[in-house]
């Protein structure tokens, strides 16, 4: 915890208390205001840059020739517990972390499953699976909202994507929960342990998808090659981590997150119940733009430069919090309100464009608002039954 100056609040971007029912917004207008790259302590660690400015948040994330990716997008470092499964290496990479023009042919690779187009192809399928997940709490008075709904969708679509079983997307999701966590709460061996079950599974479905190569991602990853050389388990494992733990994050926390926000301004919940249709386009943007749901992503910079007059040497580490950029007056008038018919919403909730935009979210935006929209019809005395637990992370929120 850092005191920076008088009638500051105290600074401090990595306690997960901090992220536990909301984000540090206070924290973040005072950095935004005051140091908006600001040299942020790191027990154990060298320190990092915060950056809490939406235009310096966007310009990082567009600017690979001065802010890498490699080797990690994490504050903790690149390499996973010792032992756990295998890390990324010169010769395996995983897109999160690559830089163009590796990070181009890469995203090319799995690009087309991914268009506005293919996202829609899947909208009937995702009605079904929302049919489905609410069938399964409707009658019971009472459900875990993310375990038992939001939490549901994107673990089921994943697996749909990849060619595998419902209930073994489900499985795979509580692994990501574990991955998600602060180490300091779950600890060492549960991550390891973790990654060790994601890395077992995916070399069974690897070899399936070899043996027996089928009309879905899983299979055209595990038959793919990349620049002549054909991908190994190594790189299917890589891809498959990717895929269920990104591809579960948006929509999982911002559903969950979501009503949770909207329980706490009941106008506009009622408002969403009245007129369901012609305002969940721009309900989901908003709603992505208040929560946030990836608190931060790392860079580390290239050379020495510069970033909003403060110099930057090389090696250093850069954060984006895309929580604070979004609930700056550079993205929208009057951020600090919830509006659900929000017209205006540049947010940078799913990155703020450039070469690392969330690959998923022409696909997360039609399951968080199919989802939303069969739970607000199908229960709508839905209400929360007690206090909410947060996950213990400072990553994802």
């Amino acid at each position: 915890m850092e005191r920076v100056g008088a009638g500051a609040p105290a600074i401090d971007l990595l306690s997960v208390q901090n992220f536990a029912g909301s984000q540090p917004h206070d924290q973040f207008a005072w950095l935004r205001t005051h140091e908006p790259v600001h040299r942020h302590a790191e027990p154990g660690g060298p320190g990092f840059w915060a950056v809490t400015r939406y235009d310096d948040v966007r310009a990082i994330g567009r600017d690979h020739e001065r802010f890498t990716s490699s080797p990690t997008i994490m504050l903790e470092g690149a390499a996973g517990p010792a032992g756990s499964a295998p890390q990324q290496t010169d010769e395996h990479t995983m897109m999160l972390t690559a830089d163009p023009p590796l990070h181009t042919r890469m995203r090319r690779l799995v690009s087309r499953s991914f268009t506005p187009r293919a996202a829609e192809v899947l909208r009937p399928r995702i009605a079904q699976l929302a049919a489905r997940i609410v069938d399964q709490v409707v009658e019971r008075g009472e459900c875990d909202l993310v375990n038992d709904l939001a939490g549901e969708m994107p673990s089921f679509v994943i697996a749909d994507v990849l060619g595998i079983p419902l209930e073994d997307g489900r499985a795979l999701y509580h692994h990501t929960e574990t991955l998600h966590a602060s180490l300091e709460v779950v600890g060492k061996e549960a991550k390891r342990d973790a990654q060790r079950e994601m890395y077992a599974y995916a070399k069974r479905v690897f070899a399936e998808k070899r043996a027996l190569p089928g009309d879905d991602l899983g299979s055209l990853l595990a038959n793919a090659s990349l620049d002549g050389r054909p991908n190994d388990e190594v790189d299917f494992y890589l891809w498959f981590l990717l895929l269920v733990d990104a591809g579960g994050d948006t929509t999982r926390n911002l559903v969950g997150a979501g009503m949770h926000a909207l329980f706490q301004h009941p106008d506009q919940l009622e408002r969403l119940r009245r007129d369901r249709v012609s305002l969940m386009p721009t309900a989901v943007e908003e709603l992505l733009r208040w929560v946030s749901p990836v608190v931060y992503m790392r860079r580390t910079a290239v050379r020495d430069t510069v970033l909003a007059d403060t110099p930057i040497a090389a090696g250093d580490k850069v954060v984006m919090y895309y929580g604070s950029a979004n609930r700056d007056p550079a993205c929208v008038l009057d951020p600090d309100r919830l509006d659900l018919g929000r017209a205006v919403n540049p947010h940078v909730a799913f990155g703020g464009g450039g070469p690392h935009f969330c690959l998923g979210a022409h696909l997360a935006r039609i399951e968080i608002s199919v989802l939303l929209g069969e739970m607000l019809r199908r229960l709508p005395e839905l209400e929360p039954a007690g206090k909410a637990s947060w996950m213990p992370s400072n990553f994802i929120f």
